[in-house]
């Protein structure tokens, strides 16, 4: 039985038995039993980790102390608004910050806590605790986003919707660039991408746009 710690571009947690491609952490939100609860986060500090780093071996759901969820991508992650880890994706922290500071018109690049600060209140609404989404016409987006159009979830990429799912990613369809959809990436972080920080894809998508994944 596969543990419930794969995430959507929804930010739901589900269970299912494809890993997926980056990892990350909302705090510890399971219980003793390595079952989650309602609880659906412990910090506003929400990130995205590589699956290996330095040879390190972890149990996914330790006693009281983490808790491990998986993303396809990262366009996933993002779009569930987990940011880049500060430890082992350094670098795409640094860019992703610098990124955000330039699509915002900041004078200088925000700390990882401000910036957790900015996206918990664009990622959740704080009575019902249920994903933010909102309204937005597909020509105005850049690529990297996850919408939803048509009754589907998809990444938005080359003019195109490229239809998301657990495993990856199907044949694109055309979306109009006067198309109305539902846009599940937060703000700031569609600012960041429109500025110039670019998410890895999962290969599936065949993009040449974002960043594939290290071999």
């Amino acid at each position: 039985m596969p543990l419930q710690n794969r995430v959507l571009p929804t930010g739901e947690i589900v269970a299912h038995p494809a890993r997926g491609m980056l990892m990350g952490n909302r705090g510890c939100i399971h219980r003793p039993d390595r079952t989650l609860g309602v609880t659906r986060w412990r910090t506003k500090m929400w990130i995205s980790c590589v699956l290996e780093w330095r040879g390190w071996h972890r149990d996914v759901m330790p006693p009281g102390r983490w808790t491990a969820l998986f993303f396809l991508d990262e366009v996933t992650a993002l779009a569930a608004g987990h940011r880049p880890c500060g430890y082992c994706r350094r670098a795409d922290h640094l860019w992703f910050a610098e990124s955000w500071r330039a699509g915002r018109g900041l004078s200088s690049r925000p700390s990882a806590a401000e910036m957790d600060i900015e996206l918990h209140a664009e990622r959740v609404e704080s009575r019902t605790r249920r994903k933010v989404t909102r309204i937005a016409v597909a020509g105005d987006l850049p690529d990297g986003v996850i919408i939803s159009h048509a009754g589907a979830l998809g990444l938005l990429c080359d003019g195109s919707m490229l239809p998301w799912s657990l495993e990856g990613y199907g044949a694109p369809v055309l979306v109009g660039t006067r198309s109305v959809v539902t846009l599940l990436t937060p703000p700031s972080i569609v600012a960041a991408l429109r500025a110039d920080y670019r998410p890895m894809v999962h290969p599936s998508a065949g993009v040449t746009s974002l960043r594939p994944f290290p071999a």
